[in-house]
């Protein structure tokens, strides 16, 4: 585990790994646009956030610690389970004659609207990551 700069900064890494894995779903639409009754894929990506942030910022609830009895024992892990995105089919479509419902203009524009919004992250990380190198320059200069 690495430095953790903020809670924040930890959920834009998980919103990143889920908008790839949500490139790659959307890409692999378009390459079955003509495979014969294949339904169009995506992931519940809000909701997997969602609650990902509510488990980030909670905490209203006390944290009881875990004891460390013995020193060849494993230290405990603060991370939660990790949870898979809950995937679904999108069908909002008309299937053409051979049962698929792939529609390549949708795809294009969920691909478009999702290489946005990672680009978007990557450069909110970017400005995070530099606030945080510029203290620790500052913290060395004094």
């Amino acid at each position: 585990m690495g430095i953790v700069i903020s809670q924040a900064h930890e959920l834009m890494k998980e919103a990143l790994n889920y908008r790839a894995q949500r490139q790659d779903l959307i890409a692999s639409n378009i390459a079955n646009a003509d495979t014969p009754f294949y339904r169009p894929r995506d992931i519940d990506f809000e909701g997997m956030l969602a609650e990902k942030k509510a488990a980030m910022f909670a905490t209203n609830e006390p944290q009881l610690e875990l004891a460390h009895t013995n020193a060849s024992h494993m230290q405990a892990s603060s991370e939660s389970h990790q949870s898979k995105a809950t995937l679904f089919f999108r069908d909002g479509h008309m299937a053409r004659n051979d049962g698929n419902s792939v529609d390549l203009d949708v795809e294009t524009s969920e691909m478009s609207k999702n290489s946005v919004m990672f680009n978007a992250l990557i450069a909110s990380i970017k400005k995070s990551g530099a606030t945080f190198k510029s203290v620790i320059d500052a913290s060395q200069k004094i």
